[in-house]
């Protein structure tokens, strides 16, 4: 069987505690009775606010749906006034986190330095770090993988094993009116895939791409990608559930190659 393709959505903080709960109600709902992901054929995970993850978890329980937090610290334990840990996440529930995203990056000055620590603190907890790599100027693809690759290799060193989801995040596409161009996006990922596809320990990894993603992105971006990584987009609930149909049908199509 191929792996299932991959969507993940960020609330970000758009939304407060008790609509953010509603809203993961509602794409509970989507995803019991939708055949792609109640099939494994796709994964979803989604990842709200701090103080919503717990809840989160309540409503997510017993489907396929993973849940994720949007920051972790760098330390297990500690005075570490205001942050939360791997550790805590971990016994909650939470799979995924989110780390070294562009906007922690240019409002909270982390650097490579603390993305690493952060890296390192969701994989020692068992927690898989979806991994914000991307340019900030639109280069030629080559010079963007390659400033992506190294943002990869210094995320992931001296970290433990396990799995791990690049997001690959174009700075100068976010919050963009339209995504990265589809060629630019596929050969930058091709080139992720590879690297990311050669990795040892890491089994599970995968690629998605984000940054005013939307529907009929992935059917363009077709094998170079393992998904995608959706942000307000998805605060309709009926517009993540065609983001659903395509990837389940992007799966199809994977599933069918492979067998041939």
């Amino acid at each position: 069987m191929t792996s299932p393709t991959l969507v993940g959505v960020s609330l970000k903080m758009y939304f407060g505690h008790r609509q953010s709960l509603d809203w993961c109600a509602r794409v509970a709902e989507l995803a019991h009775t939708h055949p792609g992901v109640a099939s494994g054929a796709v994964e979803l995970f989604v990842i709200p606010g701090y103080l919503s993850v717990p809840g989160a978890v309540e409503v997510f329980e017993g489907s396929r749906v993973l849940v994720g937090a949007q920051d972790l610290a760098s330390a297990d334990t500690g005075a570490f006034t205001g942050e939360v840990s791997g550790v805590e996440l971990a016994e909650i529930g939470v799979a995924v986190v989110e780390v070294g995203h562009a906007e922690r990056r240019r409002l909270f000055g982390e650097t490579d330095e603390i993305v690493a620590q952060k890296t390192a603190a969701a994989l020692r907890n068992g927690i898989a770090p979806v991994l914000c790599i991307g340019e900030t100027v639109k280069s030629e693809p080559a010079d963007a993988a390659a400033e992506c690759l190294r943002q990869l290799a210094s995320a992931l060193n001296g970290a433990a094993d396990g799995r791990v989801i690049v997001a690959y995040e174009p700075v100068w596409a976010i919050g963009a009116a339209e995504p990265a161009p589809a060629d630019y996006i596929r050969a930058v990922c091709a080139i992720l895939r590879e690297s990311v596809g050669s990795l040892t320990g890491r089994d599970g990894s995968a690629v998605i791409y984000g940054g005013s993603a939307g529907p009929g992105l992935l059917t363009e971006l077709g094998s170079d990608v393992d998904g995608l990584f959706l942000g307000r987009f998805a605060h309709d609930t009926a517009a993540l559930g065609r983001v659903l149909d395509e990837a389940a049908l992007v799966a199809a199509t994977h599933e069918t190659e492979a067998a041939r």
